[in-house]
């Protein structure tokens, strides 16, 4: 998501005497990463600074990137190099700031060294720092400038609650606690007051992100904080259930991503039987075999997380699971790779992303025997996602003639498209709604509507509302 033009600009001189500073801003990568966007983007407001649309109306441009697998770090450079042709003054944050090359150099400087300035993820204090020293702030910050929810790039329904920053895990794949750090939780208190301004600003659906949702508070031993006058623990069991009385006060949902299948999380399941803590689960599994899980350093088992998935749906039958997998891992056989396949025949996850195993530069993967050969990786990634197709097909045929309840996110010339609780936004799959017969009925972006569906194919469905 991005907040200025991709489409290269010549620079312009700076903005008249008397004219707010105006910064461009690029946003990459994860929605965690949107969220620190966000944070600059309301500071800066806050500060008095405008938002520029386009390279060449900005005094200057911050590029936000990514720098998790190959593919992200060259778009990140590509972005710096474009904003550096189109303007000049670019200041680069995000995880591919924090980033090395195998001689300990910074990747960022060494290929673009005319940048103005580098900072690693979730640097709001450094990328303030630069902007005033690159673009002096106009004046203190006066409050009426802000809406209480603060600067969104997402649409007006929907948003992103990040609770926490960093990650305790070490998975051999995986270089983001080397960028992000260890787990630090954010304050529950903090977090409420939030959750309710976003929800009183019109948001309907609220996404709870972090690198390890269901580790939420471990950092501060789940301490107790305090929200509406009442302690409440810093945990997610907590955090969920208060989250979903709230949304339930505004007639809005909850969904849970990025939640790791510890024991705990059997607790979350009863909550989600009123509409509000959608039945939704996004668990990043990444294999089923324990032997591939422990040479990445995974934290479950196959079995375990088998088991687990298994119960949730004896306990609540609407439950919709969506999780990623690696394919080709360093020293996975077929035979282990056969095991995932029937995990996945087992377990019917509904909403699957695979990815061919990429070496990640400084990962400890990368020193594993036996890597798999790229034609072998990419085979078994096509292997997986064939399977899940036919997984998916049936799951949602299974929906043809029932009636759910869907968010609208688009009005089209034959309706609209929306989301049911089944579908997250962008990474899921959509529902088509057809424009309703009687002239009296209207569809809204950002409105919830009762949809009757009527046709499924392996990833949307089509209804009447």
């Amino acid at each position: 998501m991005q907040e200025i033009s991709r489409i290269p600009k010549t620079a312009t001189a700076a903005a008249p005497a008397g004219a707010a500073p105006k910064v461009g801003f690029v946003s990459l990568g994860c929605p965690k990463a949107l969220v620190d966007s966000e944070n600059i983007l309301t500071q800066l407001r806050a500060e008095g600074y405008e938002t520029a649309k386009s390279y060449e109306g900005a005094d200057l441009v911050i590029v936000n990137t990514c720098g998790f697998i190959d593919a992200a770090v060259q778009e990140s450079l590509d972005a710096i190099g474009e904003a550096l042709a189109a303007n000049g003054k670019v200041i680069v944050t995000g995880c591919l700031g924090a980033k090395k090359d195998a001689a300990g150099d910074d990747m960022i400087k060494k290929v673009h060294p005319k940048v103005l300035a580098v900072t690693g993820p979730h640097a709001l204090g450094e990328v303030m720092a630069e902007v005033h020293h690159h673009l002096p702030k106009p004046h203190e910050p006066f409050l009426d400038l802000l809406p209480p929810q603060g600067v969104k790039l997402t649409p007006k329904h929907y948003a992103y609650l990040k609770i926490s920053e960093g990650c305790n895990h070490r998975c051999s794949f995986c270089i983001i606690p080397s960028m992000r750090g260890d787990l630090v939780s954010r304050p529950i208190g903090e977090l409420m007051l939030e959750a309710e301004n976003l929800f009183k600003s019109g948001v309907k659906e609220l996404l709870v992100i972090s690198q390890d949702t269901s580790a939420y508070g471990v950092d501060v031993k789940f301490r107790s904080g305090f929200w509406n006058g009442r302690p409440i623990k810093t945990h997610m069991t907590q955090l969920t259930e208060a989250l979903g009385q709230l949304a339930k006060q505004y007639g809005a949902w909850v969904r849970l991503h990025y939640v790791y299948p510890y024991p705990h999380v059997d607790q979350v399941i009863p909550l989600m039987g009123d509409g509000h803590v959608l039945p939704y689960l996004d668990i990043p599994m990444q294999h089923a075999h324990p032997d591939v899980l422990k040479r990445m350093k995974r934290p479950a088992s196959g079995e375990k997380n088998l088991d687990r998935i298994l119960a949730w749906r004896a306990m609540n039958p609407d439950l919709t699971i969506r999780s990623t997998f690696i394919a080709g891992f360093p020293g996975e056989t077929e035979a282990e790779f056969e095991y995932l396949l029937d995990f996945l025949k087992e377990a019917q996850i509904d909403r699957l992303g695979c990815f061919a195993y990429s070496p990640v530069e400084g990962a400890t993967a990368n020193l594993l025997d036996n890597p798999v050969p790229e034609e072998v990786r990419e085979e078994r990634r096509g292997r997986v996602m064939l399977l899940q197709e036919e997984i998916s097909r049936q799951r949602l045929q299974a929906k043809v003639g029932k009636t759910v309840r869907v968010l609208i996110d688009e009005l089209t010339p034959s309706g609209a498209v929306g989301r049911s609780a089944a579908d997250a936004p962008e990474i899921d799959g959509v529902v088509y709604v057809k424009k309703p017969y009687e002239p009296h009925k209207k569809l809204a972006v950002g409105q919830f509507v009762d949809v009757e569906i009527t046709r499924a194919d392996a990833h949307d469905l089509w209804g009447d509302s």
